[in-house]
């Protein structure tokens, strides 16, 4: 059986399961009363994109940067990294959140609450980011830098051309999974009163009383983010898929 044919036979069962499911529940759709409010999901949901998109970035860059500090040999500077890490990874991102905006933002003087939803969201996305680069670059026999040290390559040759693109192909599934992550985590930004898609679909359950009619096309807002990053993760990876 073709794959395409599998997945669809899976999803199409799971469908029906969820149809029946609702079948079975007597609830009185509102679905006319949601429909006023659409242009909230939108607003909403072309936010959380923007949020999104900007703390992929910013994240990978930070996630980036503290997995050099770890790998440091450096004993300050590897402990920088690992402050960092560790501590962000310990504690929730909703006290993040809150102490990221009420105090520290509000000590420097920055007022912007979407900066700051993107910066704490980077910031603790970036930890995760790091040791999953940093297990990368670790899991790279050190035997494959001699082999470059001894044909010639220089340091930086042998991280572009021989640990990177090995490092990548081990690493890009646990950052796409942590990207989905990041996506699904930007729903807490509601905390600070960002009107991103989650907020505005408690609104419109607030104005309507219409629970599932406001919060199923959240979810499938999300999948439509979601779905099409971890697509696009696999490709990457078949792309870079070579035999050790």
């Amino acid at each position: 059986m073709p794959r395409w044919i599998a997945h669809l036979v899976v999803v199409a069962v799971f469908a029906g399961l969820i149809a029946v499911a609702f079948a079975r529940v007597n609830y009185a759709w509102n679905w006319a009363g949601v429909w006023e409010y659409r242009q909230k999901f939108v607003q909403g949901w072309l936010t959380t994109v923007a949020i999104s998109l900007a703390a992929l970035v910013v994240s990978t860059l930070i996630g980036s940067l503290a997995a050099l500090c770890l790998a440091s040999r450096r004993p300050l500077v590897e402990a920088i990294g690992r402050v960092y890490v560790e501590l962000i990874r310990g504690t929730p991102l909703l006290v993040q959140l809150l102490l990221g905006f009420y105090v520290v933002a509000s000590a420097v003087g920055l007022e912007n609450r979407y900066v700051v939803g993107v910066l704490v969201l980077s910031l603790f996305s970036g930890a995760y980011m790091a040791e999953i680069f940093r297990g990368g670059l670790a899991a790279i026999p050190r035997t494959q830098r001699d082999s470059a040290r001894a044909i010639g390559l220089t340091p930086w040759q042998t991280l572009r051309l021989v640990i990177l693109p090995q490092a990548l192909r081990l690493v890009l599934p646990p950052v796409a999974g942590q990207l989905v992550s990041l996506i699904k985590d930007s729903s807490l930004l509601s905390v600070i009163a960002i009107s991103e898609f989650t907020l505005n679909a408690q609104e419109v359950n607030a104005f309507t009383y219409s629970t599932l009619e406001s919060y199923l096309p959240l979810a499938a807002g999300y999948l439509v983010l979601t779905l099409p990053l971890s697509a696009l993760a696999r490709w990457l990876e078949s792309r870079v898929r070579f035999e050790a």
